[in-house]
């Protein structure tokens, strides 16, 4: 993983501030401080993102949205609502794709923040004082990571894995695996602390598996160990992991939901029409599109200055990829294991 900028002032023994002015405007450093800052990028191999342009203004009625994959149709929900919001406020929004990669996210950042009246950042790979880092003075609104330094718009998964949890449990599950999304993700991290939470109160065994790719080969690659595992039922990162554990379960020969129950989260549409249909943890992810755009707006035009942390609930939709479990675990206490 490439160094950031964190990591340099990390090094350097300095405010992420100032190791931020040592690139974007080093004559607000003394030298001893501007040396001790270049020193510490160049040991540890850091890459400033390029200079942002300045010899025009940005465009005030420009806001860029950046998200980790256009392709995953919860991100393409999120899209839809911004770009809706935008249209009603006569705002043109310019959108950029990073494939999950921390370092293309990072040179799309550097780039738009200088050519935008605004960026929404939705579920970056970047921590969120890199972000802000780059962004500078530009108004910057968080979607899925969070800091008590900028506006930040948060899925809340709280709500939807106590009812999942419940739930299995009524069904008579008593050893579940969570399936991981990426190790740079906020939403992984956040229902993963949420998932061992509701499984402790509810005396149930909590199996977490390994990171996995946010997508269906995530999810079959998974699968093998779900089903090693032991667990009746299985909690994925997202509805495209969780259609690969059920496509990886049926290439195994097990049966979903005779032998084995899945949940998802998001539930984007395909949920409804899979087959079997997908029992998911529902996530606005319009709604958060569209109060990021209006987070932003007020921002651009000064109405604020204290920033807002918005959390929005979710909710548990019981469809067909779930049902009671088949006594394959015995009932064991509450018991939180971590896989490699």
């Amino acid at each position: 993983m490439a160094p950031t900028l964190t990591d340099v002032a990390k090094r350097a023994n300095v405010a992420l501030s100032t190791a931020s002015r040592a690139f974007s405007d080093p004559q607000r450093l003394g030298p001893a401080t501007l040396r001790k800052v270049l020193e510490a990028a160049q040991e540890l191999g850091y890459e400033a993102p390029p200079p942002r342009p300045v010899e025009t203004p940005p465009d005030t009625a420009t806001v860029a949205v950046v998200v980790p994959d256009i392709a995953n149709p919860v991100f393409g929900t999120f899209v839809k609502a911004a770009q809706t919001r935008g249209w009603h406020r006569r705002q043109t929004i310019v959108l950029a794709d990073t494939d999950f990669d921390p370092d293309h996210e990072r040179e799309v950042i550097a780039q738009l923040s200088g050519r935008s009246a605004g960026l929404v950042v939705c579920s970056p790979r970047l921590d969120a004082e890199d972000v802000l880092a780059l962004c500078g003075d530009t108004p910057v609104v968080l979607v899925n990571r969070e800091t008590t330094t900028a506006d930040c718009v948060l899925a809340d998964a709280t709500d939807g894995l106590r009812q999942t949890i419940e739930y299995l449990a009524a069904l008579g599950h008593h050893h579940i695996a969570y399936v991981q999304g990426s190790q740079h993700s906020w939403s992984n991290s956040h229902r993963v602390d949420q998932a061992r939470d509701q499984a402790a109160q509810a005396g149930l065994e909590l199996e977490v598996m390994g990171w996995q790719s946010e997508t269906v080969a995530g999810g079959t690659a998974a699968a093998a160990g779900v089903i090693a595992s032991g667990a009746s039922a299985v909690i994925a990162h997202n509805d495209l992991v969780a259609l690969g554990v059920i496509a990886g379960a049926r290439q195994l020969g097990v049966r979903v939901p005779d032998d084995l129950s899945v949940v998802g989260i998001d539930d984007m549409p395909l949920a409804e029409t899979a087959h079997p249909s997908l029992t998911s943890i529902a996530v606005p992810m319009d709604r958060a599109g569209s109060l990021s755009l209006e987070l932003l707006a007020q921002s651009i035009a000064g109405e604020r200055r204290e920033p807002r942390t918005l959390r929005l609930p979710t909710q548990l939709v019981v469809r067909g990829s779930t049902g009671p479990a088949a006594g394959r675990a015995e009932r064991p206490g509450s018991v939180t294991k971590e896989h490699a």
